[in-house]
C-alpha cells in the first residue's frame, strides 16, 4: 500500500532576475505539480503553494504518493491482415515488433483482436508499473527547469571543475522532502538534501534544516529571517507602506509593478522612511518619482493632493536596531539621481521647444518615411485638418503638434524616454504656449495602454488622432504589418488609441476618410495604393475585439457595423439599441423576414439585373390588399422612425418595427413577389427594398436571425 504525504521541493540559488521573480516562481510549482500528476504521483485536487524569493524557488503539494498505481495500457500493434499470414502464424513483421517490447512469439495467441475502425487490428494488453517517487520527482524537476520561463540563460562551471551547467542564476542547493524524508533525485549538479540556508544577514542559523516538508514556511521565517511566500511578502511590504505613509500623514504612490519587482528583491522586508531637500521640488514630479522608482525603487510620498513630497519610503532587506545609519545611506544615494535631474531640467529650459524643431531634421523616424521634422510636419498638417473638423483652432492644433516631437531632444527625455511629452508640457509652459497647446503636446501619446485616460478638448485629439494616423497609415503602408506577437512600431495600440478616442469621446469623424486624409499627406509612391483601405480593415479587426471585451455579441457586432460606415462615434448606442430590440419577442420574427427581404432581393437582381437603387414604389400598382396594407404601415411608420434615428434614440427605432410585424407576415403569405409580371415584379421588389432600408437604418437585423 502507498504511502501518501506531502512534499517540498526547493531550489536555492543565487540572485534572481526581479522582474522575471513571480512568473519563475508560478512557472516552478505549477509545471512541477502538472507532471507529478501526468505521472499518477499526485491527485488533481491536491494543493500546491509557491515560493519565490530573491534567493530560492520552491513548491508544497499535498498528498503525493510514494508509489504510483500501476496501469493497464492497450496498445495496438498493427491490423492483422499484417500481423498474421493466412495460417494464422505471426509475420515476421509481427515479431519484429514484440521483439522491441521485449516478448517473443509466445505471446501471439494471447493478443487481443479487436476492430479499428474498418479494419481488425492486433492490441498487446499489458500492465505498467507505477513511478515511484523518486522515479516522478527527478522527470518533474527536469521538465520543470526545462520550462522555466527564463529570459537569458547564464553558463557556470560546477565544483568538478570540468561540467557547466545552464541555467538562470548559480545553483547552490536542493532540498526534496517527501513528509520527513529526503527523496533522492539531482539537478544542476546537486544532489538533494534537507539543508538549505536562510537571510544572507540576519539568519540565526548557518543552515536550516528542515524538519519536514510541512515546516518549511515556518522555519523558514522564524530560523532563517525569511518570508519565503512571494504573496505573503508582497502583502507584509504593502502593510507596512501604509502604515509608514500614515505616521506622516502621505500617502504612498501606487504602482503594482513597483512593488512586485521590490516583493523580488528582499526577502524580510523593512520598510522606513528618507527625505531630500525641499529644493528639488522645484523639478517636475514626474521627474523626481520616475528617478526614484526606477533608479532606486522607492515609493515617493504624496500629500493629499497628490503633490509630492520630499519624503520617501524604502524597503529595507535587514531591520537593524538602529535603521539610521540605512536610511542615511539611502538618502546619500538618491541625492545625485535628484541633482542630475535638476541640472537636466535647468539646462533644458535655456532653449525653447521652438528652437528644437529644426534639429528633427537630423534625426531619422524611418529610412522609407524621412525624418522627424517630415513626420511633424505631415502631424502637424493633418492635426489642423481634424481640427478644423472639430471646430477647434486649427493654428493652436497645429503649433502644438509642430511643437510634439521638440522634447525628444531634450537631455532629460533622453535620459528618461518614459517623460516624453511629460516634459514637452512643462517647457511649452515656461516658453509661454498657450496651456491648451502645452497640455496637447503631452496628451497626443493617449492613451498609452489599455486603460490610460484620453486627451481632453478639441486640441489635444486633433494632435492625438494625427499622431496616431500618422503612425499607422506609414508603418502599415511601407509594408511592415504586425504579425503574430510581433509588433514592433505598436500598431494596434495605435489602432485602439484612435477607435478609443472616436468612440469614447466621442468624436463625429468617419474612419474612412480620416485614413485617406492621411495617407495624402504623404509623398506620392511611398505608401502601397491600398494602404487607406488595408488599415481600415486592420482597425475593424480591433474594433471587433474591443467590443466583444466589452461583453457585446458577436451578432450585435456585426449587424451594427454593416451599415455604420465608419461612424465610430455612433456604435456603442447602436450596439445598446440592438441589445434591447434583440430582447423582443418578436425580434427574431423581424430578423428572419429581413433575411429574407434580402434573398428575395438578391435574386430579382440576379434574374432581372434590374438596378432598383433610385426607383420608389408605384401605389397604383400594388394590386393586392396585403402589399397595400403594408405600404401604407411603412408610410405611417417612417416619420416616427427616422425622428429616433435623428435623435440617436436607436432602441426606439428598432422598436418601432415591431408593428410592421402583422403586415409583413400578411404580404409574405398573400403576395407573390417573383411573379409573371415583370412590372408587378419590380414594384414589389422595390416595396421590399425600402422596408429593408426602413429595418436596417441602425444595424442589418438580419444578421440577427439564427
Amino acid at each position: 500500500m502507498t504511502t501518501n504525504k506531502n512534499l517540498l521541493v526547493e531550489l536555492f540559488v543565487e540572485e534572481l532576475p526581479p522582474k522575471s521573480l513571480k512568473n519563475l516562481g508560478d512557472s516552478f510549482a505549477e509545471v512541477l505539480v502538472a507532471s507529478l500528476k501526468s505521472q499518477g504521483l499526485a491527485a488533481g485536487d491536491v494543493e500546491v503553494t509557491a515560493y519565490a524569493s530573491p534567493r530560492r524557488l520552491a513548491a508544497h503539494v499535498t498528498t503525493v504518493a510514494e508509489h504510483a498505481a500501476d496501469k493497464s495500457v492497450s496498445q495496438k500493434l498493427m491490423p492483422v491482415a499484417v500481423g498474421l499470414d493466412t495460417s494464422g502464424q505471426a509475420t515476421p513483421a509481427l515479431l519484429k515488433k514484440l521483439a522491441s517490447l521485449g516478448a517473443d512469439a509466445s505471446l501471439v495467441p494471447s493478443l487481443k483482436r479487436a476492430m479499428d475502425g474498418k479494419a481488425e487490428a492486433l492490441f498487446f494488453d499489458s500492465v505498467v508499473k507505477g513511478a515511484t517517487l523518486a522515479e516522478g520527482l527527478q522527470k518533474a524537476l527536469d521538465e520543470t527547469l526545462a520550462k522555466l520561463p527564463i529570459a537569458k540563460v547564464m553558463t557556470y562551471q560546477l565544483a568538478d571543475g570540468w561540467s557547466n551547467v545552464n541555467f538562470v542564476r548559480p545553483a547552490h542547493g536542493l532540498v526534496a522532502l517527501h513528509g520527513a524524508d529526503i527523496v533522492p533525485c539531482s539537478a544542476l549538479g546537486l544532489t538533494a538534501g534537507r539543508d538549505t540556508q536562510g537571510h544572507r544577514f540576519e539568519s540565526s542559523v548557518e543552515k536550516v534544516v528542515l524538519k519536514d516538508a510541512d515546516s518549511y514556511e515556518a522555519q523558514m521565517e522564524n530560523e532563517g529571517a525569511v518570508i519565503a511566500s512571494f504573496a505573503k511578502r508582497r502583502a507584509e511590504i504593502a502593510k507596512q507602506l501604509s502604515a509608514a505613509a500614515a505616521k506622516e500623514n502621505l500617502k504612498p504612490i501606487e504602482d503594482e509593478a513597483l512593488l512586485d519587482e521590490v516583493t523580488a528583491l528582499v526577502e524580510r522586508p523593512n520598510v522606513l522612511v528618507g527625505k531630500f531637500e525641499k529644493e528639488f521640488l522645484e523639478v517636475p514630479q514626474e521627474c523626481l518619482i520616475l528617478t526614484m522608482k526606477a533608479n532606486q525603487k522607492y515609493f515617493p510620498l504624496l500629500d493629499a493632493q497628490g503633490k509630492l513630497t520630499n519624503k520617501f519610503l524604502i524597503v529595507s532587506n535587514i531591520r537593524p536596531e538602529d535603521p539610521s545609519l540605512v536610511i542615511g545611506g539611502n538618502e546619500r544615494v538618491v541625492r545625485p539621481r535628484l541633482a542630475d535631474a535638476k541640472f537636466f531640467f535647468d539646462k533644458d529650459r535655456k532653449q525653447s521647444l521652438e528652437s528644437r524643431v529644426a534639429k528633427l531634421g537630423n534625426v531619422v523616424y524611418h529610412n522609407k518615411l524621412g525624418t522627424q521634422l517630415q513626420r511633424v510636419e505631415r502631424i502637424a498638417t493633418l492635426a489642423g485638418t481634424i481640427a478644423r473638423l472639430l471646430g477647434a483652432d486649427k493654428a493652436n492644433a497645429e503649433l502644438a503638434a509642430r511643437l510634439s516631437k521638440a522634447d525628444l531632444i531634450t537631455d532629460m527625455v533622453g535620459e528618461f524616454p518614459e517623460l516624453q511629452g511629460i516634459m514637452g508640457r512643462y517647457y511649452a509652459q515656461h516658453d509661454g504656449e498657450k496651456q491648451e497647446v502645452a497640455d496637447a503636446i503631452e496628451a497626443h501619446y493617449h492613451p498609452r495602454f489599455a486603460g490610460d485616460t484620453l486627451p481632453q478638448g478639441g486640441i489635444a485629439c486633433a494632435v492625438a488622432l494625427a499622431d496616431k494616423l500618422e503612425t499607422l497609415v506609414g508603418i502599415y503602408g511601407i509594408g511592415q504589418i504586425p504579425t503574430g506577437d510581433k509588433d514592433p512600431f505598436g500598431l494596434r495600440r495605435h489602432a485602439l488609441g484612435i477607435l478609443r478616442i472616436l468612440i469614447e469621446t466621442p468624436l463625429n469623424l468617419p474612419l474612412g476618410a480620416l485614413l485617406k486624409t492621411a495617407t495624402e499627406n504623404f509623398p506620392t509612391g511611398i505608401l502601397s495604393a491600398t494602404v487607406a483601405s488595408d488599415v481600415e480593415g486592420f482597425m475593424l479587426d480591433r474594433l471587433r475585439g474591443y467590443l466583444r471585451e466589452r461583453d457585446f455579441e458577436v451578432q450585435h457586432i456585426e449587424a451594427v457595423l454593416y451599415t455604420l460606415n465608419g461612424r465610430l462615434h455612433e456604435v456603442m448606442p447602436r450596439l445598446d439599441g440592438v441589445r434591447i430590440f434583440a430582447a423582443l419577442e418578436v425580434a427574431k420574427d423581424l430578423a428572419a423576414a429581413n433575411k429574407r427581404v434580402q434573398n428575395i432581393m438578391r435574386k430579382n437582381r440576379e434574374e432581372i439585373g434590374a438596378d432598383l437603387a433610385n426607383a420608389i414604389v408605384k401605389p397604383e400598382l400594388l394590386k393586392e390588399a396585403a402589399e397595400r396594407d403594408l405600404y401604407q404601415a411603412m408610410h405611417d411608420i417612417t416619420p416616427f422612425a427616422q425622428g429616433y434615428l435623428d435623435r440617436g434614440d436607436y432602441g426606439q427605432n428598432l422598436k418601432a418595427l415591431v408593428t410592421l410585424k402583422p403586415f409583413i407576415d400578411d404580404f409574405f403569405e398573400k403576395v407573390m413577389v417573383m411573379c409573371e409580371d415583370k412590372e408587378l415584379r419590380l414594384n414589389r421588389a422595390v416595396l421590399l427594398q425600402q422596408l429593408g432600408r426602413l429595418m436596417n437604418q441602425v444595424a442589418d437585423i438580419s444578421k440577427l436571425a439564427a
